[in-house]
């Protein structure tokens, strides 16, 4: 099992920003801690390079990121700041994804400890996302045909609008995202397959509707290529989720995906995206059970 990690996912920002970045050194450390992995499996991604970069974004939209001309009312729409440091984490997240998804062509799985940046479009950021690592990396197999037909699992409560609106048409990619019905976004893009969920779903609802739409995905749809956006923004901790998923529940939820995608024998690579519950330990403690069960299963 091979997973993405660099420093540089912790920082430098501003100390507002500090509290939902602390997960990704915390998480590594936990995993280490509790010998789930070893130092080995870590692998430090290099950054992106702008051809693989624009495959996904505009040109337009690469030259204002790397030369730092976003506009104000981009920067408010992204909710960063802008700055040299953040566009190269997000580079270095880009590559932790590609690199996750060859290594699983390999060996069936990779994890990086970041990721999920679901919320930007081809020629913008929003909602705390630069660059979409899971449609940069995306496109990179398809280009390089490392697979044929690409299936994104989306199960952060939000809505990854930024990645349906880029694969919009394209049939070589399915997009599946399981999300808050009355949650951000509230414009929603179209995935191929949403499935919006009420406020306040709980465990065994959560996993009934989950468990059904894989068995469609799986049988109708088979893909040779899976990624998994692993949100643990569901949580019902968290301060933005809305739903009553417990702990249990979450990891659950990773054990069906997963189960799934070994059982199918179709490679797959996961990335983190969204948790924001107040208690840094609720987070990091359902992230870590990702890992967990990605090491029992694979």
């Amino acid at each position: 099992m091979l997973i993405a990690y660099d420093p540089i996912f912790a920082h430098p920002l501003p100390e507002g920003h500090r509290f939902p970045m602390a997960k990704y050194e915390l998480i590594p450390a936990q995993l280490l801690r509790e010998g789930v992995v070893t130092i080995d499996q870590f692998h430090k991604p290099e950054p992106v390079s702008e051809e693989t970069i624009l495959l996904t974004h505009t040109v337009e939209y690469w030259d204002k990121l790397k030369n730092g001309k976003l506009s104000e009312k981009e920067v408010r729409k992204i909710g960063l700041p802008q700055s040299p440091a953040l566009v190269m984490r997000e580079r270095v997240i880009c590559q932790g994804t590609i690199d996750c998804a060859l290594h699983a062509l390999e060996h069936g799985i990779g994890l990086n400890v970041a990721g999920g940046t679901h919320h930007a479009f081809a020629d913008h950021g929003e909602g705390f996302c630069l660059m979409n690592d899971f449609a940069v990396a995306t496109n990179y197999l398809l280009h390089q045909k490392l697979a044929g037909y690409v299936m994104i699992i989306d199960l952060d409560v939000h809505q990854g609008n930024g990645t349906a609106a880029i694969f919009e048409g394209n049939e070589r990619v399915f997009t599946f995202s399981m999300h808050g019905e009355h949650n951000y976004p509230f414009h929603k893009e179209t995935s191929v397959w949403d499935v919006g969920l009420p406020d306040g779903m709980r465990d065994e609802e959560y996993l009934k509707k989950l468990s059904d739409c894989l068995g469609v995905l799986m049988e109708k749809k088979r893909p040779d290529f899976v990624f998994y956006l692993s949100g643990v923004d569901i949580l019902s901790t968290d301060r933005y989720g809305r739903m009553k998923v417990t702990e249990n529940g979450c990891r659950c939820r990773d054990e069906l995906v997963l189960n799934t995608v070994k059982q199918y024998g179709i490679p797959c690579a996961v990335a983190m995206g969204g948790g924001y519950s107040p208690q840094m330990r609720h987070i990091v403690n359902a992230h870590c059970n990702t890992f967990k069960t990605a090491a029992a299963i694979f």
